[in-house]
């Protein structure tokens, strides 16, 4: 198992060298000086598949061996992409099926940057292959299949870090430790976390033919197959319900599980929800456009409110959580945070730390989040630790479970019209018929819905 051992001297230069002694101890002064080259697969070659790729190679010595992607064209693309930047400036093998890409290659460590719907069997596949995994947010597009993702993880004793970077960026680990955890807040008890941005692509493209380059039959996979009507890649896909969760599932995810980890907190205690499609009617999506839940804790309401229109409530803040203590309260998001305290007392403000100079390659990157990419390099250094120590990392597969069918959860709860409990040791809604029978989606034949027993 202790086949890398972390020594990362070459990494930690300016505002991450203290951070990373901190996160990773004395070890943090230390270069990735495996005894063997990570051996690294790619599943989903589109945008945010290529970071987490790319952020991995510039800390941590990696051979791409293999990427899959269901369209040849960004398949292709990739594929010279990662040549040109990996060291030994081979181009991966490139494959058009995952399982088959898992069988003629031995990996040390696999990534999925698919769309949701694909997420759980991919991740239970590559554990079952050996490797260890890097699954993007949200897990699972259902709560059954997290319960069997995490199964699975344990099962075959894999490190499997969920793309919830938010606990790996640097200014937030700031306000953890300084504002959170010294006290500076004071007893916390109401938690607000917002989404206002217009994320929600609402249009009406013609049904068309599915172009030769597309393998739209293997892009579906498991979900409902629906007319095809042009390149689901980056947003299209995420407007419908049949693929994912929509604005909660996709991005209350990531401030859920932020306040989750500031504040230690676990399963709600009941979940509730209300919403829909208010505003934005004249398209095809069938994701809400309007939806706020709670999720209940003792003495702490968690907050989440959505609007794909208007405007937010706190420009500097649409993406964001706060925190409200009897001492003071705490604006965050992935750009900054400000420290408000109660009375005369000092304000606090950090933004985002930028790694520009250090990695200049980002700046020419296609696409990139440049506020999120130091964030996903500590984010991958932690998966490696914990891949060399045999540990959970910070976004382990239960928290990223946890936080992931939260959100499924408050989605059933606005389906159902009524508050959700789940009990998660029983794996069940207390006392809900209807909703229990929504905890798994119906998987399109051939394809079978994961199982956490049989894992």
């Amino acid at each position: 198992m202790n086949s890398f051992n972390i020594n990362r001297r070459s990494f930690l230069h300016g505002a991450t060298a203290a951070l990373a002694l901190s996160t990773f101890g004395a070890r943090g002064m230390d270069l990735i000086n495996p005894a063997k080259t990570l051996r690294v697969g790619l599943i989903g070659t589109g945008w945010y598949g290529k970071s987490d790729l790319f952020r991995l190679i510039q800390v941590a010595p990696v051979e791409v061996l293999a990427l899959c992607d269901v369209d040849k064209n960004q398949l292709n693309e990739a594929g010279k992409l990662v040549s040109q930047r990996q060291k030994s400036g081979k181009t991966p093998k490139l494959y058009g099926d995952y399982q088959k890409m898992l069988a003629e290659n031995e990996m040390d460590i696999v990534l999925i940057g698919t769309p949701d719907h694909w997420h759980a069997l991919q991740m239970i596949d590559a554990v079952k292959a050996g490797a260890h995994v890097y699954v993007q947010k949200p897990i699972s597009v259902d709560v059954m299949e997290g319960e069997a993702m995490v199964a699975a993880a344990r099962k075959y004793k894999k490190v499997v870090q969920v793309g919830t970077q938010r606990k790996s960026t640097p200014h937030l680990i700031d306000a953890k430790k300084n504002i959170v955890d010294a006290g500076l807040l004071g007893k916390i008890s109401h938690v607000e976390m917002c989404c206002y941005f217009h994320m929600r692509n609402n249009g009406n493209p013609p049904v068309e033919a599915v172009p030769d380059f597309l393998d739209y039959e293997k892009w579906t996979g498991p979900a409902p197959l629906r007319p095809y009507d042009g390149l689901p890649h980056v947003r299209w896909w995420r407007t419908f319900m049949e693929y994912g969760n929509g604005v909660t599932g996709d991005m209350c995810v990531h401030m859920f599980d932020t306040v989750r980890w500031m504040l230690k907190l676990g399963w709600p205690k009941k979940i509730s929800s209300t919403g829909g499609i208010y505003v934005q009617k004249e398209g095809k999506s069938n994701i809400s456009d309007t939806q706020s839940a709670i999720f209940e804790y003792d003495d702490l309401n968690c907050v989440w409110q959505h609007r794909t229109w208007g405007t937010p409530n706190n420009p500097d803040y649409p993406w964001s959580f706060t925190l409200y203590g009897e001492k003071g309260t705490l604006w965050a998001s992935t750009m900054a945070y400000d420290f408000i305290p109660q009375g005369k007392g000092e304000k606090i403000h950090k933004d985002v730390v930028f790694e520009k100079e250090k990695y200049p390659e980002d700046v020419t990157e296609k696409a990139i989040e440049l506020n999120a990419a130091p964030a996903t390099r500590l984010h991958m250094l932690d998966f490696l630790s914990a891949i060399d120590n045999s540990s959970k990392p910070v976004a382990d597969i239960e928290e990223g479970h946890i936080s992931t069918a939260s959100c499924i959860l408050a989605n059933l709860s606005m389906k159902t019209g009524r508050p959700i409990v789940y009990d998660p040791v029983k794996r069940e809604i207390v006392g809900d018929r209807e909703a229990n029978a929504l905890l798994a989606r119906p998987y399109r034949d051939p394809y079978k819905h994961p199982d956490y027993k049989k894992v």
